[in-house]
């Protein structure tokens, strides 16, 4: 998750602690994008503003993900001041220009993945995308063998919690076995304004893979993250919990328990109800029955390229 910078100011992001890309905030000599050969693009988002480009670089398959970075409050003075306008249209009060902003001001955040798997550029295609209903027989039958079949890979996440990789990025650490984790900014907050505020934190229990796994057992594990988590981001960013949304995904997109704590102002990813359960719901319906992630039946969308998707078609679940 370290950043770098290259020289036409475009942020250079990791996605896989296991490529270091160099220390956050110095100057990429060594451009992964400048080799780039694009062979295709994967997905153009242009509400997001963000586009996925699959491609190589030196003969290795690779990802760059484009995207247009928030406008900064601070910043808007000098962008309007410094910045070049050319008139499109103008009809009695309206008027339109293109806005040509000076470089350090104009920003695209880079991520680079490299070498990708087949599995990276999956994750990236633009896909069909289909409602699951999972009942908990249905994860012990299906999805639970389907994840145990799957190489998928949290060594990257391991690297974070052992301070192998991104320790200089930690916000809090408890590091308590048991009801501890780590709190570190996510990739998708360039960090730069409050309104787009998005952290991650991370247990250290290796056990424990997604919301399924959670009984009451893990209360203390769960009311210890909301509490000082809620601290350590009102301490750092003056934030309050009344303005925070503090979530876990289901189904994850990374099989370690893991909990989100974004800013209500930030329409994020993945936030919307057929895959975000807040954390204060969690913890009621854990505190009501031990067993009720175990038993109840859980919603949560998969790509038409999904194996598991493939598995509850066969099983005439959908």
């Amino acid at each position: 998750m370290a950043e770098s910078e290259n020289g036409s100011a475009a942020k250079i992001l990791k996605t896989d602690a296991e490529n270091e890309c160099g220390d956050a905030g110095e100057i990429s000599s060594d451009s992964p994008v400048a080799d780039f050969e694009i062979t295709r693009v994967l997905r153009d988002g242009a509400r997001e503003k963000t586009i996925f480009i699959h491609g190589k670089v030196k003969d290795q398959d690779a990802v760059v993900i484009l995207e247009k970075t928030p406008f900064r409050q601070d910043m808007l003075p000098e962008l309007l001041k410094s910045s070049q306008l050319k008139l499109e249209m103008k009809n009695d009060v309206y008027s339109t220009y293109q806005l040509q902003a000076p470089a350090h001001l104009n920003e695209i955040k880079t991520t680079v993945v490299c070498p990708a798997t087949e599995k990276h550029v999956k994750k990236y295609l633009h896909q069909e995308v289909f409602l699951v209903e999972e009942s908990g027989e249905d994860y012990r039958n299906l999805t639970l063998p389907y994840i145990s079949s799957q190489s998928f890979s949290v060594q990257w996440v391991h690297n974070i919690l052992e301070k192998k990789a991104e320790a200089d990025r930690i916000v809090f650490e408890d590091p308590d076995p048991d009801t501890g984790f780590v709190l570190l900014p996510d990739f998708k907050w360039d960090q730069k304004q409050l309104q787009d505020l998005y952290l991650i934190a991370i247990v250290h229990q290796k056990d424990v893979k997604s919301l399924r796994d959670l009984t009451s057992e893990h209360l203390p594990l769960l009311t210890n993250i909301r509490s000082k988590g809620e601290d350590a981001i009102q301490r750092q960013y003056g934030v309050p919990p009344s303005k925070l949304r503090v979530y876990l995904h289901y189904q994850p997109s990374y099989y370690h328990l893991h909990v989100h704590f974004t800013s209500l102002e930030y329409d994020a990813p993945g936030c919307g109800v057929e895959r975000a359960h807040l954390l204060s719901d969690v913890i009621q319906n854990l505190q009501a029955d031990s067993s009720y992630y175990h038993n109840r039946s859980l919603a949560f969308p998969l790509r038409a390229d999904d194996g598991l998707l493939l598995r509850f078609k066969e099983a005439g679940k959908l």
